[in-house]
């Protein structure tokens, strides 16, 4: 980093580095024990829509691997799409199974990093819920390597619990590597992050 970096308060991005996503469980054992959260078995990787047959063989590929899985009971790997364009590749797993949910997303990171697509990755996603029927997902930046929670609000799912946000930033500090501008905390009415609807179908429908 150059000296009018420093003077002007830019920073070094942080490299991309995929491994985090496997303190997950982790951390998840954390937001059960401090605040009732518990894995929903569902996640998803969002990533930018690029026109092409090499990137359409891609994502199939991706699918077709993470269906064979043996374990995996509930219903195949399903790429979709939000009002925003961007692709989402959504796995279901049960609850029980967020090290072999965090095996999946992390499959699909590095296929489309080696396939040449990791310019077009944005985020990943895992989510939780409490008894109360509080929706939370921990959200990971790809071209950050860090994390941030998104906690929705009930309702039209405009509005995000911005209180509940920071105490699992609090929570997680030591399992994660969390996001510190919160600038990047991208509230879900905008992009990299799916508009609340279909947020709430990915992460929480029991579906």
């Amino acid at each position: 980093m150059g000296l009018l970096d420093i003077l002007l308060g830019r920073t070094k991005p942080v490299a991309p580095d995929l491994d985090q996503l496997f303190a997950l469980p982790s951390a998840a054992v954390t937001l059960e024990a401090a605040a009732g959260f518990r894995a929903t078995g569902r996640g998803a990787v969002c990533f930018a829509t690029v026109e092409g047959g090499a990137f359409e063989q891609t994502h199939r590929e991706v699918q077709a691997l993470l269906d064979a899985d043996a374990e995996r009971t509930g219903p195949p790997v399903e790429l979709t799409q939000d009002s925003y364009g961007y692709s989402w590749l959504v796995s279901r797993r049960s609850p029980d199974q967020l090290s072999a949910l965090v095996n999946d997303l992390h499959a699909v990171n590095s296929a489309m990093e080696a396939n040449g697509f990791g310019p077009q990755l944005l985020c990943s996603l895992a989510g939780f819920e409490d008894d109360t029927g509080r929706r939370l997902a921990l959200v990971y930046l790809y071209k950050r390597g860090t994390f941030f929670p998104f906690a929705p609000l009930a309702g039209d799912g405009q509005r995000r619990d911005s209180a509940l946000e920071l105490q699992v930033k609090s929570m997680l500090g030591n399992d994660l590597r969390i996001e510190q501008d919160l600038s990047r905390w991208f509230p879900v009415t905008g992009a990299p992050v799916p508009c609340p609807r279909f947020f709430s179908y990915l992460l929480f429908s029991r579906a």
